[in-house]
């Protein structure tokens, strides 16, 4: 059985070391000769507007996935139209365009934000006017880790924003003073079964995802129900078959949904040694058709990202617990180069590593 997965960044890195333990067999298809699954299976490198070379990728795979969002649709909709793609290309087209998430959610009954679409300046002032200071302006795509948005917090913000931003199609969303990020992974089958893990609570620093803690400390049992609640509805309204992410912000109590992700997630990475069956192993049982495997916890876990330098591998393997994956990717400004999960009974034993693991990181 081959899986084809589009994208050759570290999530579909971590999808086949997941296979290889399932006898499964992959290829993937990135722009990037230099891509990290190069380094352990055999890539395609072209452009996503190549046919042939998306031909020649096809050839042989029995099923195909993607490792992350911004892929054109066009190519997706080639490979569709000739091997079985998951998720579905409804998901994949929703989570590609933010005003369509968010009524998605509006629509689902999900609690989101205040938002509206920003084609022009007079819609933007407009949208100011109702909504009042701040807002955060965004690109409707292709927004990720920060980028293509701009928080707004006073009148003479306003078209300078629009200066940056203007030109694509936009959306205004007011902004959330939230107490806590939280995100929740879920995988459907096919048959209409679901499995979630426990939400999990995220620090972001400058839009990218710095570390998460699971269970989340400050998650109690009727947020933890709703942020499950709501992931089911969204992938049983699109008839998702794999992994979903959902974002959401917890403001005095309330959930707010940020946006989704049809894949596997960095908030989830620590599934890899936190639980029975990681989610890059749940996406590919529900893909492939096989029964999905246990979500439960083997303890506490926490993570945190690799961004941007290369740490002592001695150093970071010295804290007690600690699981390093490196990506195979040079490091560069901003850049996730890999992560650190550490495990443990009890959330005092979580705290002492993660407090350790920081130590290391900042020291380069």
């Amino acid at each position: 059985m081959r899986v084809g997965v589009l994208g050759g960044g570290q999530l579909g890195r971590m999808l086949a070391l997941a296979g290889y333990e399932l006898g499964l067999e992959f290829r993937f298809f990135d722009p990037s000769s230099g891509a990290p699954v190069g380094q352990i299976g055999e890539l395609v490198a072209a452009g996503y507007e190549d046919r042939d070379a998306l031909a020649r990728f096809l050839d042989g795979t029995d099923v195909v996935t993607y490792e992350f969002e911004s892929i054109p649709l066009d190519a997706v909709r080639f490979v569709a139209e000739r091997v079985r793609v998951f998720p579905p290309l409804a998901a994949l087209e929703t989570a590609q365009d933010r005003l369509i998430e968010k009524q998605l959610f509006r629509d689902l009954r999900i609690p989101v934000p205040e938002f509206a679409a920003v084609d022009n300046l007079t819609q933007l002032r407009e949208g100011v006017r109702q909504m009042g200071f701040p807002v955060v302006l965004k690109t409707r795509r292709l927004g990720y880790d920060g980028k293509g948005q701009i928080v707004i917090r006073d009148a003479a913000a306003v078209d300078g924003a629009w200066t940056k931003l203007g030109g694509a199609p936009l959306i205004l969303e007011k902004y959330v003073g939230f107490q806590r990020e939280v995100s929740v992974i879920g995988a459907r089958h096919a048959n209409g079964r679901t499995v979630f893990y426990p939400p999990i609570e995220n620090v972001h620093s400058e839009g990218i995802l710095r570390t998460s803690r699971v269970p989340g400390p400050g998650i109690g049992k009727e947020q933890a129900d709703s942020a499950i609640e709501f992931c089911g509805r969204v992938m049983n309204q699109l008839d998702h078959v794999g992994v979903l992410a959902l974002e959401l912000f917890s403001v005095d109590g309330m959930l707010l949904a940020n946006e989704m992700a049809p894949r596997v997630h960095n908030s989830g990475h620590w599934t890899i040694e936190g639980a029975d069956t990681s989610q890059f192993e749940n996406h590919l049982r529900a893909i492939l058709g096989l029964p999905l495997g246990s979500t439960a916890l083997r303890g506490q876990s926490g993570m945190i990202n690799i961004i941007g330098h290369l740490p002592s591998r001695e150093q970071v393997l010295s804290v007690e617990g600690a699981h390093l994956h490196l990506y195979g990717k040079a490091p560069t400004e901003r850049r996730k180069v890999g992560h650190v999960t550490v495990v443990a009974e009890s959330a005092a034993a979580i705290d002492r590593s993660m407090t350790a693991l920081d130590r290391v990181l900042a020291a380069g």
